[in-house]
């Protein structure tokens, strides 16, 4: 399935909007150890949200007592999560790893569906330590890239708000757009979760009642792209996500497959966050999906 006739733009720039540090995101001191959220969201356990939950669940213990916001993790404690010990000081020497998935309409982007519906992560190759942390979210019915990796803490400062790290879309909307449209969609409406507006709007082309445009926003709020265009009446009838921060979804790489960020870009990322660059030999670029997926060792088969 292509993609609309038109390269994704090059990053935005903030006009006046210098970026912020990530709560919560600097540096222990010497010998203090590392937040345990934070530690065991760069293991990979999961979103930094959602081990933050688990601890005020009382999911979470660091020698035999019940971890509290704040804790410390230092190497040697003993760390247990869900009445499991784990080896967290293993999970935290594991490279960090960024996969660029292109995911179709139809799939969840969640780990299970009680309906059955397919999931992006039933799609993805095993790791043998950690799992895959979902990049923010597409809803079930736009397709496009989503980054997922192995470092929970990556994929924290990605999302979070004060970094008002880009989002671009591929938009093809059902009706007339006028010049005053596009500039009260720029200028700022008022949405029921509160005020919303894209950083652009770039015509790209179309015939007939069908048009293509090229959007860019700076937050990750549930259907933002579609409710924006939703607000002045007009229809939303295909939605592609092309670019997050400076990552580009491949235009060879078809839905259903994904690709491994090779090291020099996976750095670029890193360092985008504020984290350390990775020092280890990267592993080779490799394609998974269809048959390609069949034939890496250890990764499951995609469904039918």
């Amino acid at each position: 399935m292509s993609l609309p006739p038109r390269k994704p733009t090059k990053p935005i720039r903030s006009r006046n909007r210098p970026l912020q540090p990530t709560p919560g995101s600097e540096p222990a001191e010497a010998g203090e150890g590392e937040r345990i959220q934070k530690a065991l969201a760069h293991a990979g356990f999961g979103s930094r949200r959602e081990i933050e939950g688990w601890i005020r669940e009382g999911k979470v213990f660091i020698n035999r007592r019940p971890a509290h916001l704040g804790d410390r993790y230092r190497k040697g404690d003993q760390v247990m999560l869900n009445g499991h010990l784990i080896n967290l000081e293993k999970r935290l020497q594991a490279a960090t790893r960024v996969l660029l998935y292109h995911k179709p309409v139809g799939e969840l982007v969640s780990r299970r569906d009680p309906e059955g519906r397919p999931v992006i992560f039933s799609q993805l190759p095993r790791l043998e330590l950690g799992r895959w942390v979902a990049v923010g979210r597409l809803d079930v019915n736009t397709q496009g890239l989503i980054l997922a990796t192995n470092n929970g803490e990556l994929a924290h400062r990605l999302m979070h708000p004060s970094r008002e790290v880009e989002r671009e879309y591929a938009v093809r909307i059902l009706g007339t757009v006028s010049e005053a449209v596009i500039e009260r969609l720029i200028n700022g409406v008022q949405l029921e979760d509160g005020p919303a507006r894209f950083e652009s709007v770039v015509d790209a082309g179309g015939e007939g009642a069908n048009r293509w445009f090229h959007v860019v926003v700076r937050e990750g709020r549930n259907r933002l792209v579609r409710r924006l265009w939703e607000s002045q009446n007009l229809v939303v009838s295909r939605l592609i996500r092309v670019r997050y921060g400076d990552i580009v979804l491949p235009p060879r790489l078809r839905a259903g497959a994904c690709v491994e960020l090779e090291r020099e870009a996976l750095n670029g990322l890193l360092r985008s966050v504020g984290l350390p660059p990775v020092t280890p030999e990267a592993p080779p670029k490799r394609r998974f999906g269809g048959e390609a997926r069949g034939r890496e060792r250890g990764f499951r088969k995609r469904r039918s």
